[in-house]
């Protein structure tokens, strides 16, 4: 009896940290809304050494903008590149610094995942980032007063064309198109979570861009997305 009742009070306990704040994110995170007709592209896991390169490559032929949310210790071993993406115009974002998922965080290991990507983030860039993806889509009730500590914004997607399950670049592209909305957030990955996304990305990336812009859409990033004006198409 004693057993239950302290397995049912854990449970209690991570249901409130870890699965109730899912809750407040409708009005604490950014998933996309129906506003102008503009599009984030958006860019997760990176940076890596081999793939994140191709993406800027084809970023900026077509000159376009991208959010790059940025896993902290993959941006320690490339100082250079984080540079130069920030230097080309991409906005560079946090993405926590070991992309462990926040449900396996308490508040100490929260605030550390979130604070060591600030601050080599800001280190690197020269600016601190405003926006904060949580690796996997998982918060906790932690994460919500850390954000505001260092002036960031939890941002989640309205569109995902690859999750856990690998998905060829072709029907990647076509489920964006068909997905595709005024004030979307796309979700794209420049390095492996899923085993060989980078490469499906680099597929897809081409063909993304040309047929969100023959539907009218311009392409910016989250920054500008959220800005009230409407600078910033491309």
């Amino acid at each position: 009896m004693i057993a239950t009742r302290l397995l049912a009070g854990a449970a209690a306990a991570w249901i409130g940290y870890a699965w109730a704040p899912h809750l407040l994110t409708p009005a604490c995170a950014w998933r996309g809304s129906r506003g102008d007709a503009r599009i984030a592209l958006t860019f997760d896991d990176g940076p890596d050494p081999e793939w994140t390169p191709r993406v800027l490559d084809v970023l900026a032929r077509h000159e376009v903008p991208g959010s790059f949310f940025l896993v902290g210790q993959r941006a320690a071993r490339a100082p250079g590149l984080v540079r130069q993406m920030a230097a080309a115009g991409h906005e560079i974002g946090n993405h926590g610094w070991s992309h462990t998922g926040l449900w396996l965080c308490g508040p100490r290991r929260t605030r550390t995942e979130i604070g060591r990507g600030h601050a080599l983030l800001t280190e690197l860039t020269g600016r601190a980032p405003r926006h904060f993806r949580p690796p996997w889509g998982m918060v906790n009730a932690a994460m919500f007063p850390v954000l505001t500590r260092f002036g960031e914004r939890c941002v989640f997607w309205s569109i995902q064309p690859e999750g856990l399950r690998p998905v060829a670049g072709s029907e990647q592209a076509a489920r964006v198109v068909r997905r595709a909305h005024r004030g979307a957030i796309v979700d794209l990955h420049d390095a492996e979570g899923t085993p060989g996304a980078p490469a499906r990305l680099l597929q897809a990336l081409d063909p993304v861009i040309d047929r969100l812009r023959d539907a009218g859409y311009g392409l910016v990033t989250v920054e500008d997305l959220l800005a009230p004006s409407g600078s910033g198409l491309t």
